[in-house]
């Protein structure tokens, strides 16, 4: 009898060990990915920008024109905060349930440079009118960026890199289930 309950407690330890490795296994998978950028574009653009007045005000005078040139380069990223990704592991039923995806962060960098500057003696541009070029300049580098599509790429993205974690959790022998209603459940 004695012999029997060594065996049947060694067998059960070892079990119980490979379930906290799994678990183990799968945690910092998902702890290694943490906040990950997945979609980053780069945009760029020209805008010339022409300033036309009057010579001392007066419309007898001739018009005195200014011209600028700025140069926009722009950085859209896209990221995931996998800390915020609520997931419970079930060692005992061996399921991993998803119960939460986080929300995207878009961060739009717009850098303004100015390329070419054209003023006269009489005409020259003062600080206020070249912040509000270049603050104009990023406002539309701002428009530009088509958000919905840049969310949309990087939730595929996000997609792929998840199916790591289900790949691996699926060949430790887990069932996934989806709380979100993101993932094919065909994959899963």
């Amino acid at each position: 009898m004695l012999f029997l309950f060594f065996i049947w407690n060694t067998v059960i330890k070892k079990n119980d060990e490979k379930v906290q490795s799994d678990v183990y296994i799968i945690m910092n998978q998902i702890r290694k990915m943490n906040k990950m950028v997945v979609l980053e574009q780069d945009f760029s653009n020209m805008q010339k920008t022409k300033i036309t007045s009057q010579l001392l005000g007066s419309p007898h005078l001739p018009v005195s024109e200014k011209n600028i040139i700025t140069f926009t380069k722009t950085t859209a990223q896209v990221s995931y905060d996998l800390n915020k990704m609520k997931i419970d592991v079930d060692s005992v039923n061996k399921k991993l349930i998803i119960r939460e995806l986080p929300n995207p962060e878009i961060k739009i960098l717009p850098s303004v440079e100015i390329n070419s500057m054209d003023d006269s003696f009489f005409n020259r541009f003062d600080e206020q009118e070249l912040k509000r070029i270049t603050q104009n300049a990023k406002d539309i580098a701002y428009k530009s960026v088509d958000q919905a599509k840049l969310k949309a790429d990087a939730k595929k993205q996000l997609m792929e890199n998840l199916d790591h974690i289900m790949v691996l959790a699926k060949a430790l022998g887990y069932k996934i289930e989806d709380k979100t209603n993101t993932f094919d459940q065909s994959k899963l």
